[in-house]
């Protein structure tokens, strides 16, 4: 799938993994959607050049999906007690600090692909439906949810754009009523994994390229488009796209929207950020439900 380079420049950090991990997350979303504002005129009804992509790990739900999968199959006994301890400690680190740790992160997702060696991709995609009901679904921010659905009451596609998984990420996107997802694509053979990425794990600039990619393939116009994140590692994600917004952002990512003058809005405190901009269908409702959201604490697991 050749990316749309003459729309927006691509940045020196994309190297060959990240365009081809970022392609391969683009057609596996495509195929799956297949299969299964600080002014009033954003976002605009009906405008089919523009859609909406949202990073997931403290944007769309509280903490990390990598980790809440973790969670599940320790339960089902794909792995030791001990692995389930760094998962642990992970995932504790990361909502206490609200950003990613690139080794934590890495440590994450070869545990994962240690993991699910061998296993069929049917049968992952089948326990990521449990997993979200038991660990995801009460930790979606109401508020960001609010955002997405007035893209998708404006006739715009929405699309979840994260590290985690592409199977557990479209599981998400499917539950949340979302147009699909982005994520990392594991190599399978014979819908067996192989234990290896295709790429790389989608990341930082591997984002910005499977955004590039799907904009390419959907024909749409990225300065029309809208990109919804927390994280400075998303910086280039969030600078294709016209319509930028730092959603519970870190402090590297909030400075940079200060800088640029992009739209902030934080939910973990029900707090209007420095500069509010939401689209006017999100309403009160985002607000109050944001509010609700921030007081929701994580149970730990005995």
């Amino acid at each position: 799938m050749a990316a749309l380079g003459w729309l927006t420049p691509r940045r020196r950090s994309a190297t060959a993994r990240s365009v081809l991990a970022g392609e391969a997350s683009a057609e596996a979303a495509r195929k799956s959607s297949q299969d299964t504002q600080d002014d009033a005129q954003f976002p605009v009804h009906g405008d089919e050049k523009a859609a909406a992509f949202f990073d997931l790990d403290n944007t769309v739900m509280q903490g990390a999906a990598l980790f809440h999968f973790g969670r599940g199959l320790y339960k089902r006994k794909f792995f030791e007690t001990r692995e389930l301890a760094r998962f642990a400690w992970q995932q504790a680190w990361f909502r206490l600090a609200g950003i990613e740790d690139p080794e934590h992160m890495q440590e994450a997702r070869d545990s994962a692909l240690s993991i699910v060696k061998g296993h069929r991709v049917s049968e992952l995609q089948s326990i990521g439906e449990e997993i979200y009901d038991e660990y995801m679904a009460e930790r979606i921010w109401p508020g960001t949810r609010a955002l997405a659905q007035a893209h998708l009451d404006a006739g715009q596609k929405v699309w979840l754009v994260t590290a985690a998984p592409v199977e557990i990420a479209q599981v998400i996107a499917r539950r949340l009523g979302l147009t699909g997802a982005l994520g990392t694509v594991a190599e399978s053979v014979d819908g067996v994994y192989t234990g290896k990425l295709v790429g790389e794990p989608l990341h930082g600039p591997a984002k910005a390229e499977a955004v590039r990619a799907l904009a390419s393939a959907e024909g749409l116009d990225l300065s029309r488009c809208a990109a919804y994140s927390d994280s400075h590692n998303d910086i280039p994600m969030l600078s294709l796209v016209g319509h930028p917004y730092a959603i519970n952002p870190d402090a590297k990512l909030r400075r940079h929207a200060r800088d640029l003058d992009w739209r902030l809005r934080d939910y973990r405190t029900g707090r209007k950020a420095a500069k509010v901009g939401i689209p006017a269908a999100a309403g009160v409702g985002a607000v109050a439900g944001g509010t609700a959201a921030a007081i929701a604490l994580h149970r730990r697991r005995r």
